[in-house]
């Protein structure tokens, strides 16, 4: 049951990202500014995985090491995304 109630958030992550791409990329870009939002793509990526392991994670040292990889996550997205800032919930 678990693995079905995962699944199907995994799918309804993919289906809403494949909607904001949609709804907020014009007919045309640039390749640099493709590229720019490939990379914000996988630093969301990144760190919904993180954020997902260190909910999951009960040894101190393994969660010590997915607070500082969020941190660093949410430190690239913000160079990349001035305009936002994103809290760090662990």
């Amino acid at each position: 049951m678990a693995r079905g109630w995962e699944s199907k958030s995994v799918e309804s992550q993919i289906e809403s990202a494949e909607t904001l791409v949609h709804t907020t990329t014009p007919e045309y870009i640039s390749a640099q500014e493709l590229e720019l939002l490939r990379k914000k793509e996988s630093l969301n990526l990144s760190r919904t995985r993180v954020l997902r392991e260190l909910e999951a994670s009960e040894n101190p040292r393994y969660r010590t090491l997915m607070e500082k990889a969020l941190a660093d996550l949410n430190s690239q997205l913000s160079r990349l995304d001035p305009g936002k800032v994103r809290a760090a919930t662990a």
